[in-house]
């Protein structure tokens, strides 16, 4: 191969392409079908534009960008550049099979063309997130520590030329790049310490490592073949269980936020969300740390637990908004815990925002507010969907840390460099442990099952079930009476301890405490004495305490004998004089006997019950046939509000509408398309069959400014002059004035 060989268009060598090559480049770069070109040539000028060039390399890895550098570094964008001249110039940095198969994608991609001898796009360099040939012209041999070492040492005049460098373009002119220059010189001697790199006889460039290091990052990426992430392995089956523990935990935090939320909801800010001191009170009031508080607020709100609204009831104190639990709320909470969890994780793996940047300060100086607009992030859900995507690359157990797994995904996405240093890389990996997608530094296998796109939920919710461990049905009474429970307690006992008990600590191991309090509550919602022998003799597995037995005897007898009905309200008692008492304890009810054993008040039932409360009494609220009911109030709940639909990247186009555009690209090769008109009767008769069959056209179409273009449509009906067709490129119903047609190709034709 000689350097004189011809220099092929690229619209030549994409018309020589068979149409399942240009059907892969339609898939790769969506953008050049839309709107569908209007002939090869037209495809071949929009593949060389800057932006669409850019917007091409946006998702390649190092290697394939290095790539790129190198064949700017021989020319290409000039002349075409023999295979073997790209192969020399990389070397042994990368395998040659891998150099190979990287210069295969890019044709496939059309950002170079050729075979033996290989051109690229003009525009090609300003893709690159780095200036041409600083990755082809570095070298790679040292570490960040020691370009570090070397720059220490340099004095002022040496300092100056990389600064210079550095704030304008790393490419320098100077008559002292040249090798006789005088050695005493600046330049000469940085070009003899590695620190920069010569060009040419009169031009020098900053490579690319020793500028992050100028910058205070850490340099890279540092090799063309990918870093291995992985610092630990462990089996899959401890992964998972880890995971599940984790769900646990924060679903057990999501409860009692709701809990809370619901007791007290709190103000929104003028400028929506929470103030950053609503966050700590809400912080300690649910003995959940603010970081973890940011991202379950975050998911909860995104999922439509909780929102901003007018709760009912309304609190007494404060101006609304109020952000509280919505009605939403009560169906989350009779899911099954692998249910919630779903609902969770799919809702934070969409979520356009970042919550670890909660109580931290932006660029302004001002602190991010939870549930603001200025956490709100479209690249989130890419960078998680590109960790999640490495993790699981990776062998099964394999683990990483924030450091390793940087490295790993900025060599994947260099042009992501900055939203994947090992700080969000770090907080993107804290999140994903909170909600059970990796476990020690590994994917669990629920994690893996919900990134599949177009996987069954079930087989993720399948996948949790079966990694939580198994719900007990016992638990341990301690003689100063706690209850430990060693793990998830069944739903219903779950239910029936918490009617009796309040939760101490919390954890893989909860305790929980009773008292008189706790058993009275349980008295008051219509549990029974015997019921609490029950559930402690039939449910302990340690002997139940004898105080613990005497305890409720004892409240069960004097809880009761008092009664308040609901008419606003009566008190009942079998024993004239503990009624008497009541009635002269308390004043403020106004109560008057009506009866020996019967007494009313003006009072509603709630303050009733709790005026005799205060006096040391222990009255139960009835219904009107005298069963024990539950009066307490219930949580405040506002309006679910109508679901934002999460961040999704545009549609790209379908099978069928690629093969339609190339289908049409060949015939207007053949003849060009501003050439093929119709009159408006065999439009319209066209039209007319194609909406009977359901055909898809590829119509020429003149806008109102006359622009022309082409549109890949599906037609629906026609009426009054108009076509109503689905538009492929925006995704929805158009109409077409009829006249305005052009030409009309079936898509689906040879």
């Amino acid at each position: 191969m000689t350097d004189n060989t011809p220099d092929i268009p690229l619209g030549s060598w994409l018309a020589d392409l068979p149409d399942e090559r240009l059907i892969r480049l339609l898939e790769l770069r969506p953008d050049l079908a839309q709107p569908p070109p209007g002939s090869i040539a037209a495809l071949a000028a929009r593949a060389q534009a800057r932006q669409s060039v850019k917007a091409a390399t946006d998702d390649l890895d190092f290697l394939r960008l290095a790539v790129l550098d190198a064949l700017l570094v021989l020319q290409a964008d000039s002349a075409p550049v023999p295979t073997a001249k790209l192969l020399a110039l990389i070397g042994d940095r990368a395998a040659e099979a891998d150099v190979v198969s990287a210069l295969d994608d890019l044709r496939q991609r059309a950002l170079v063309w050729g075979d033996a001898a290989v051109r690229l796009a003009a525009d090609a360099g300003g893709a690159l997130p780095w200036h041409p040939g600083q990755v082809t012209l570095e070298d790679n041999s040292r570490t960040g520590e020691e370009i570090a070492a070397l720059i220490d040492g340099l004095d002022q005049a040496q300092l100056d030329v990389l600064y210079k460098l550095l704030e304008g373009s790393p490419m320098g002119r100077t008559r002292d790049a040249a090798p006789g220059a005088p050695p005493d010189r600046p330049v000469p001697q940085l070009l003899a310490a590695g620190l920069l790199r010569r060009i040419d006889a009169e031009t020098v460039i900053l490579p690319r490592h020793v500028g992050q290091v100028l910058r205070g990052e850490d340099p890279g990426p540092l090799q063309l073949t990918a870093p291995d992430p992985v610092v630990s392995t462990t089996s899959p089956e401890d992964v998972d269980a880890v995971a599940a523990g984790a769900v646990i935990d924060v679903l057990r935090e999501l409860d009692v936020v709701l809990q809370n939320l619901g007791a007290t909801p709190v103000s929104e800010l003028r400028s929506g969300g929470l103030g950053i001191r609503d966050v700590k009170r809400l912080a300690k009031a649910t003995g959940v740390e603010e970081p973890r508080l940011g991202l379950i607020l975050e998911i909860a709100a995104a999922a439509g637990l909780i929102a901003s609204g007018m709760p009912d009831p309304e609190p007494a104190a404060g101006d609304g908004p109020y952000w509280a639990p919505t009605a939403a709320a009560e169906r989350f909470t009779a899911m099954s815990p692998a249910e919630r969890w779903h609902l969770l994780a799919s809702t934070w793996l969409d979520l356009p925002s970042r919550p670890a940047l909660i109580g931290t300060r932006g660029p302004d100086a001002k602190p991010y507010g939870a549930l603001t607009d200025s956490l709100y992030s479209t690249a989130a859900p890419l960078d998680r969907r590109l960790l999640l995507g490495m993790l699981c690359g990776l062998p099964r157990g394999a683990g990483v840390d924030a450091v390793t797994a940087s490295a790993a995904l900025i060599w994947r996405r260099p042009r992501w460099s900055r939203r994947l240093q090992p700080q969000p890389v770090g907080d993107l990996l804290a999140e994903c442990h909170a909600l059970g997608l990796v476990g020690r530094g590994a994917i669990s296998t629920p994690g893996r099952a919900l990134l599949e796109d177009g996987a069954d939920p079930e087989i993720a919710v399948r996948a949790m079930t079966r990694a939580m461990p198994a719900p007990i049905d016992h638990f341990l009474v301690q003689a100063d009476l706690t209850v430990v429970v060693p793990g998830p307690l069944q739903r219903d006992l779950a239910d029936d301890l918490a009617a009796v008990a309040i939760v101490e600590s919390a954890g893989t191991a909860m305790v929980y405490r009773i008292s008189e309090q706790s058993i009275r509550h349980a008295l008051d919602i219509g549990k029974t004495r015997d019921w609490m022998h029950d559930l402690f003799g039939k449910h302990s597995k340690t002997p139940v305490p004898q105080g613990l037995t005497y305890l409720i005897d004892d409240v069960a007898r004097r809880h009761g004998q008092l009664r308040i009905g609901m008419a606003t309200s009566f008190v009942r008692c079998e024993d004239p004089a503990l009624l008497a008492q009541a009635v002269a304890a308390a004043d403020e009810l106004q109560l008057r006997a009506l009866a020996p054993t019967v007494a009313v008040s003006p009072a509603p039932i709630a303050e009733v019950l709790v005026a005799l409360r205060k006096e040391g009494f222990a009255p139960a609220a009835e219904d009107s046939t005298g069963s024990i009911v539950d009066v307490r109030p219930r949580g405040a709940r506002v309006p679910t509000p109508q679901q934002r639909r999460p961040y999704r990247p545009p549609p790209r186009p379908s099978g069928e509408t690629l093969n339609a555009v190339v289908s049409v690209l060949r015939k207007v090769t053949a003849a060009p398309f501003g050439n093929i008109r119709v009159d408006p009767a065999v439009t319209m008769s066209l039209l007319q069959r194609a909406a009977k069959v359901q055909d898809t056209l590829v119509i020429g179409y003149l806008d109102a400014a006359g622009v022309a273009t082409q549109r890949v449509v599906s037609p629906i009906t026609i009426k009054g002059g108009q076509l109503v067709a689905f538009d492929s490129a925006s995704g929805r119903l158009r109409d077409f004035a009829i006249h305005r047609i052009t030409s009309v190709v079936s898509g689906d034709s040879g």
